[in-house]
C-alpha cells in the first residue's frame, strides 16, 4: 500500500540511529513523523494525541522502560494501530515480543534487524493494512444484546469468503467463510468485536446456523455455475457443547443442497485443549457424517500431540503468525517444517494461513505444504465478488 499519509513514531535512545530512521522514513515519502528517546517520553506524546498513530518503530533495549513494557502500555491504552520491532537482539527474543504484541491486540508488521535501511523499512511498512484494524478498534458504543438480535433477525451479518489455493498448481479449490457486519453508515464491525458479544449473550447457535446455511446456499449456486469449491466454516466451542449439533448441522447443510463431504468445520487448537468428552463426541459424529475437521491456528494453543492424534481431524492450518516473516526468521521456518511433517505423519491436509508474499508462497511450496490462504491469493470478498477474485488470481511464477 502507499505509505504517504501514515503517522509513524520512532522510539530509539541512540540519537544517530533515531535521526537515521527519521531520514530514511522521510525518503520513503512519509512526513507525519514523531520521535522519542525513551518509552516515557513516547507515551507522553501518544497520550496527548486525539487519535492513535499508525505505526510505532521501537527498539527493545531502551533506558528506564524497556521496549517490551512500552509495547504493553501502548496496547493497553490503544495508542497505536501497529508496531515494528527494530533491534539487534536475539531473534528468539524478538519473536517472543512479536507474539506478546499480537496477543495484546496490536498489528505486528514484523521486525527489522539493525542497522536500518530504506529497503528494510519499506518492506516491513508495506505490511500495514488500513483495513486490518482489528488490533485497535475505534472507541465505539458497546455492542448490546438487542443490537445483535436485531442483526440476526434482519440477516444483517454477511458471509464473506477468502480463497484457498493449491500450492502445486495455484488452482483455487476452497474458500473459508468469514462473517462481516456492515453498518448503515458504511462502517464494518469486525468479528473481533461481535463474536465475543455473541458468545456472551448466548447467540452463537442461531448465528452459526444462519451463516452456515447462507454460505452453503452460495456454495450450491457457485457449483451450479461450474465453480465447485470446498467450504470451510469456523465452529465455536459453544456449538461443540450441544449434543444435537451433529444431526442439526447435517440436516441444515443437506437442506441447502450441499453434501457434508464438501464442508470443512474449523476448530481452534485452544478449543481442543479444553475439549470435554461431550465436545469430542460431537466432533466424532460430525466426522462420521462426512464433514471435514480442521485444526485452526495450529501452533498457538499448545495442544498435546496425544490429544491431537485422537481427534479425527482431516486438515491442519498453520497459523499466520508463523507464516508472516518466515522467510526472514529461522525459528518460524522450523515451526512450519515441523507442523507439515506432523501433518504428513497424521495423514492430514495442510493449509498455510496469512500468505502475503511470493516468497512465503515459495517457502511453503518447498516445505511440502498443500494449500495456501492469504492476501496474496485474495482478500475476503462478498459472495457476488468472489468469482471475480478467483478469476483474477494468478499463481506466482518462480
Amino acid at each position: 500500500m502507499a505509505l504517504q499519509g501514515l503517522c509513524v513514531m520512532v522510539v530509539e535512545d541512540h540519537g544517530f540511529q533515531r535521526r537515521m530512521a527519521l531520514r530514511l522514513l522521510a525518503d520513503l515519502g512519509l512526513d507525519d513523523l514523531l520521535e522519542a528517546a525513551d518509552g516515557h517520553a513516547a507515551l507522553d506524546q501518544l497520550r496527548a494525541r486525539d487519535r492513535p498513530v499508525d505505526i510505532i518503530v521501537v527498539d527493545l533495549d531502551l533506558p528506564g522502560m524497556d521496549g517490551v513494557e512500552f509495547i504493553g502500555h501502548v496496547a493497553d491504552a490503544r495508542l497505536a494501530r501497529s508496531v515494528v520491532v527494530a533491534s539487534a537482539l536475539d531473534s528468539a527474543l524478538i519473536g517472543t515480543v512479536e507474539l506478546i504484541a499480537q496477543a495484546s491486540g496490536l498489528q505486528v508488521l514484523g521486525s527489522i534487524e539493525k542497522p536500518l535501511s530504506a529497503g528494510k523499512l519499506a518492506a516491513v511498512l508495506s505490511n500495514f493494512r488500513a483495513d486490518g484494524g482489528e488490533a485497535v478498534p475505534d472507541a465505539e458504543a458497546p455492542i448490546t444484546e438487542a443490537m445483535l438480535q436485531s442483526a440476526l433477525d434482519g440477516d444483517r451479518f454477511e458471509p464473506w469468503f477468502q480463497p484457498q489455493a493449491e500450492l502445486l498448481n495455484g488452482k483455487v479449490l476452497a474458500v473459508e467463510m468469514l462473517a462481516r457486519w456492515p453498518q448503515a453508515d458504511g462502517r464494518m464491525i469486525e468479528p473481533v468485536r461481535f463474536i465475543p458479544a455473541l458468545e456472551k449473550f448466548g447467540l452463537m447457535k442461531p448465528f452459526t446456523e444462519s451463516m452456515l446455511a447462507r454460505a452453503c446456499r452460495h456454495r450450491a449456486r457457485w457449483a451450479a455455475d461450474g465453480m465447485k469449491l470446498r467450504l470451510s466454516v469456523n465452529l465455536s466451542a459453544t456449538t461443540l457443547s450441544d449434543p444435537d449439533a451433529a444431526d442439526r448441522l447435517e440436516a441444515l447443510v443437506r437442506a441447502e443442497g450441499v453434501d457434508p463431504f464438501d464442508v470443512v468445520l474449523e476448530i481452534t487448537e485452544g478449543t481442543i485443549i479444553c475439549g470435554s468428552p461431550a465436545s469430542l463426541t460431537v466432533l466424532a459424529r460430525l466426522r462420521l457424517k462426512g464433514f471435514g475437521l480442521s485444526i485452526d491456528d495450529f501452533g498457538t494453543g499448545y495442544a498435546s500431540l496425544s490429544r491431537l492424534s485422537h481427534v479425527p481431524f482431516t486438515e491442519l492450518k498453520i497459523d499466520r503468525g508463523f507464516v508472516t516473516g518466515s522467510t526472514r526468521v529461522a525459528r518460524k521456518r522450523a515451526v512450519i517444517e515441523a507442523s507439515i511433517e506432523l501433518a504428513r505423519k497424521l495423514e492430514l491436509d495442510v493449509i498455510g494461513e496469512g500468505v502475503e508474499t511470493t516468497e512465503e508462497w515459495e517457502l511453503l511450496a518447498r516445505q511440502g505444504c498443500g494449500m495456501a490462504q492469504g492476501f496474496l491469493i485474495g482478500r475476503p470478498a462478498s459472495a457476488d465478488r468472489l468469482p471475480g477474485v478467483v478469476a483474477d488470481w494468478r499463481r506466482p511464477v518462480a
